[in-house]
């Protein structure tokens, strides 16, 4: 996984700031709500009451203002069925209603909490730059990422990787606007960063969240992906 970095990425159009103007546009926030709604669906069918609570939790993500400009970017992941939960755990770092959704799910498959099961050995955010408060939320929203993605490692990996070696850039791109939201609530300091200098950090972080798990996924399947191949992949 030495290759996930920012170059690994292909970040679609407006990377520098919103991908679409979607808080003036009720269209595209119609668009995504219309995608969740028929995840939830497809999750119904299944019969999994778990799933459905899930992408019903991201429906109610899609009515807050504040994060309009979120909309395609979850839409996107929604398009390429990449599942629910681990969408929410990218959002439970600036939202309460996602963050308890998911703890509730690693609760019901029989997982510790985030708090019990952070990595003490892990650094990556341990910088003169953050307060311990602040650390420590990023460290549990890290380690709610990995616990997520152990539990739907293959179903993950196989929607969200484009090539042997490469994430879909809408990953990178909700990831650093998350980022920057949460550095803007109390929790995160109250400041603004600009977008461009969460870029690398949020590659990092995606790098050690995805890394170990690598290996669990068959490469000549992720081989035989082609562009496109779901409707609007995006190669680095």
């Amino acid at each position: 996984m030495s290759d996930l970095g920012p170059e690994s990425f292909s970040p679609s159009e407006g990377v520098a700031g919103a991908p679409e103007q979607l808080s003036e546009d009720a269209k595209q926030r119609f668009a995504a709500a219309a995608a969740a709604m028929k995840a939830i669906q497809h999750e119904e069918k299944r019969s999994k009451k778990r799933d459905t609570r899930v992408a019903r939790t991201i429906v109610q993500f899609l009515n807050d203002d504040r994060y309009a400009h979120l909309f395609v970017l979850i839409s996107r992941l929604v398009a390429r069925d990449c599942p629910s939960v681990f969408i929410l755990a990218i959002l439970s770092l600036i939202s309460d209603d996602c963050r308890g959704v998911v703890q509730e799910y690693l609760r019901e498959m029989g997982q510790k909490s985030d708090r019990e099961t952070i990595d003490e050995s892990m650094r990556l955010m341990k910088t003169g730059d953050l307060d311990a408060e602040t650390n420590r939320a990023l460290v549990e929203w890290i380690t709610r990422m990995q616990m997520v993605l152990s539990l739907e490692t293959v179903p993950i990996l196989t929607r969200l990787m484009v090539d042997e070696h490469n994430l879909d850039g809408t990953v990178l791109q909700l990831t650093t606007f998350v980022l920057q939201a949460f550095f803007c609530l109390p929790e995160g300091g109250a400041k603004e960063v600009p977008f461009e200098k969460l870029h690398s950090l949020s590659a990092s972080i995606l790098q050690s969240v995805f890394e170990p798990f690598m290996d669990s996924v068959d490469r000549k399947f992720l081989q035989k992906k082609t562009p496109d191949a779901d409707g609007d992949d995006e190669h680095a």
